[in-house]
């Protein structure tokens, strides 16, 4: 597979770059917008007598059965994916999401067809983790395998960036859809909107991704009839303990990263220091774009020094920011701004993780490795970080700064082995 390596990035890479960053966005985006409406669809897709407490545990409770299928689609995904092809899944993984965010905006409510609503909206929220479970490791291994060698840290900091930029969409759509209409209107009707939006979006998606080509590391193991012979899952789990290990702990930080500083930060905000909505939402559309800075940036050291490296500086900046900014949380804009810019960018040091995960399987099992380790890992510690940084809480207002300092301590010591390991 030499002749792939030394060359540079040429058009079609950039291409192949834009398009799978585009339909990562278009596809988180589908996948997050059930959160920011999440009172919304509490109130209409249950019973208007249950408790509110009842309500919302419910409604999230939906949220987070899109992150408990998530497994279970990757692994199936990723099985065919390094069996049959990586574009084939790359495609099948964005239609899987656009349909049932399309059907969702379709849905009729608690009120007309009772208690079938919340499981119809149930059923459409475990297709939607199906399909991301495939998409984020699959969309990874796409891009990895289409550029020369030397660049797979570039171009996985790139689609990281992307996927990132799906949750700032997904915010702006929210605010200017609440901003536009009012509360009775959103209810009324104004709420399928963003859903409608990211149903057309993913099906568009789908329709770029025809330019889209097999990856050449793909057609090569084809050609050399390389493909794993057995199940590729069970060649991961019986073959690759260490690389699972390390995959599912640079996971840990990818979701600790997210999770805290770009999902819970800002409800953080006005519930503990009681900042004004429209402020703590500035602050984090700052944070992200910061963040898809620091994806790229990180991504490109590691082709240049190595990940071993860059985690262990990427990890000491972000232990330190994050202890600064969650302890000098202020209501004057500029201070936030600048503060919550800086974290967003040391957050960026997750865009190490799909270099390290890349280089760690061999091709034949690399779509499965990734799929089997990241989503296992997302589906535990994305479920129970938000669990155990409520419960800190009632101990400390700077539980989210533990935590990330916590985090930080593991992937520090991620870095140490790596750069011991020599990559």
């Amino acid at each position: 597979m030499s002749q792939y390596q030394n060359r540079s990035l040429n058009n079609q890479d950039y291409k192949t770059l834009f398009l799978a960053a585009l339909g990562g966005a278009l596809e988180f985006y589908d996948f997050i917008i059930f959160v920011f409406f999440a009172v919304t669809l509490g109130t209409l897709f249950f019973p208007a007598d249950i408790p509110e407490w009842l309500r919302q545990l419910q409604t999230f409770g939906i949220f987070a059965a899109g992150y408990l299928a998530r497994p279970l689609g990757g692994i199936i995904m990723a099985h065919f994916g390094d069996l049959v092809g990586r574009k084939k899944m790359f495609s099948l993984s964005i239609f899987l999401m656009a349909v049932p965010t399309l059907a969702i905006g379709m849905l009729p409510t608690y009120d007309s067809i009772g208690i079938a609503a919340p499981l119809l909206l149930l059923f459409m929220r475990v297709m939607q983790g199906a399909a991301i479970g495939g998409e984020v490791p699959g969309a990874w291994v796409f891009v990895a395998e289409h550029v020369p060698h030397k660049r797979i840290g570039f171009a996985c900091g790139v689609l990281t960036a992307g996927l990132t930029m799906g949750i700032l969409f997904g915010s702006l759509v929210a605010t200017i859809i609440t901003s536009i209409y009012i509360k009775q209107e959103v209810l009324d009707w104004a709420w399928r909107l963003p859903f409608f939006l990211g149903g057309i979006f993913g099906l568009c998606a789908v329709y770029l991704r025809r330019w889209l080509h097999e990856t050449p590391i793909f057609k090569e193991m084809q050609e050399c009839k390389i493909l794993a012979e057995e199940m590729p899952l069970k060649s991961v789990v019986f073959n690759h303990k260490r690389a699972v290990i390390i995959s599912m702990l640079l996971t840990w930080l990818l979701s600790a990263g997210i999770v805290v500083i770009i999902l819970m930060t800002p409800t953080y905000m006005q519930t503990v220091f009681h900042l004004e909505q429209s402020l703590t939402l500035k602050a984090n559309s700052l944070a992200i774009i910061s963040l898809a800075i620091g994806c790229v940036s990180v991504g490109y050291l590691c082709d240049k020094w190595g990940a071993g490296i860059v985690l262990i500086v990427g990890c000491l900046l972000l232990a330190a920011t994050s202890w600064t900014f969650y302890h000098n949380i202020s209501d004057e804009p500029l201070t936030l701004f600048s503060a919550y810019a800086i974290v967003g960018l040391s957050v960026g040091v997750i865009g190490a993780a799909p270099f390290v995960m890349v280089k760690s399987y061999p091709p034949e099992v690399r779509f499965s490795g990734i799929s089997f380790s990241y989503n296992l890992a997302y589906a535990i510690f994305g479920g129970l970080t938000p669990i155990l940084v409520t419960l800190l809480l009632k101990y400390t207002s700077q539980a989210p700064a533990y935590y990330m300092m916590s985090l930080s301590a593991i992937g520090i010591l991620l870095g140490v082995y790596l750069r011991k390991k020599g990559m």
